[in-house]
């Protein structure tokens, strides 16, 4: 039921790539970066509001929780304040289980809960247009933690999926879903984390920052509480422009300017996808 709630989301957003993004593996980590998963959104410092010119992905957001205080790293080709000296495995490591070079688990504000389904194709691809960025010398607070930090792997996302399995469409929907980490933000926090039980994509998660306080909206399929009495068009204008139902405008962190760059889907129509796997989950999410 999750995957059919997330796929409505994904799905009409956008196709993942174009042709040119496919086959040049650079251009199709420029897209995942600056797209679906919204990577200088964290990691670019903020004015406010704007992004801070020439200094892109150097490091960014700070939480501070109970449990951690953490910046937002720097990610840029610098051999010392970013990841110019990783390997491209330590990469991948990181990215897929949350663990630095040295060992230490990263708190999961980082999304790699959710990037563990990465393709391989596609995980080679980020870490090659990484390669590419300027390299930014900037250092950021060490983080601070004040626990044991676990990793946990949101439910579907625990190895990488294969080129096959993106011919289908809800299975691609997912896909799309989960490396946006869209859950993350719009799944309330418990005792023990992530409620993904029961309560995925119920909203209800604070996030303070430059543009105050804002809390993550219900996105399951729920007509009162939920998107379940939204067009797909309303959604698309939600998430590609922060406009809400009623056209007031939606606060960050939500990455709208990045969403809004996403291509329009074309091999894989959302509109005869969307409707049906509404109407089939919407009993899950009441």
């Amino acid at each position: 039921m999750v995957r059919l709630a997330a796929i409505c989301l994904a799905l009409m957003v956008a196709a993942i790539g174009t042709a040119n993004a496919q086959t040049d593996p650079v251009k199709r980590g420029d897209y995942l970066v600056n797209t679906i998963m919204t990577c200088g959104n964290c990691h670019t410092p903020k004015g406010p509001p704007a992004a801070i010119a020439g200094k892109d992905f150097s490091g960014g957001l700070t939480w501070d929780e109970p449990p951690f205080k953490v910046t937002a790293p720097n990610i840029t080709p610098d051999k010392v304040t970013g990841i110019g000296a990783w390997s491209d495995a330590e990469i991948v490591t990181l990215m897929r289980t949350g663990k630095r070079p040295n060992g230490v688990q990263i708190a999961e504000v980082m999304p790699t809960a959710f990037y563990g389904i990465i393709t391989d194709n596609d995980m080679k691809a980020i870490v090659a247009y990484l390669r590419t960025l300027k390299p930014v010398a900037n250092t950021v607070p060490a983080p601070v933690y004040k626990m044991q930090i676990p990793h946990h792997a949101f439910p579907g996302s625990e190895k990488p999926y294969t080129e096959a399995m993106m011919s289908n469409p809800v299975e691609k929907g997912f896909y799309l879903a989960t490396i946006g980490h869209c859950m993350e933000c719009h799944t309330p926090m418990g005792p023990r984390g992530r409620e993904w039980a029961d309560k995925t994509g119920a909203g209800g998660f604070d996030f303070p920052g430059p543009w105050g306080v804002s809390t993550s909206r219900n996105i399951t399929s729920s007509k009162t509480k939920g998107l379940g009495a939204w067009t797909e068009a309303e959604i698309k204008t939600a998430v590609t422009q922060g406009k809400s139902k009623d056209g007031s405008p939606l606060k960050p962190p939500m990455g709208f300017p990045h969403y809004a760059k996403m291509t329009t889907a074309t091999s894989t129509p959302w509109w005869p996808i969307c409707g049906p796997c509404r109407r089939r989950s919407r009993a899950a999410f009441i």
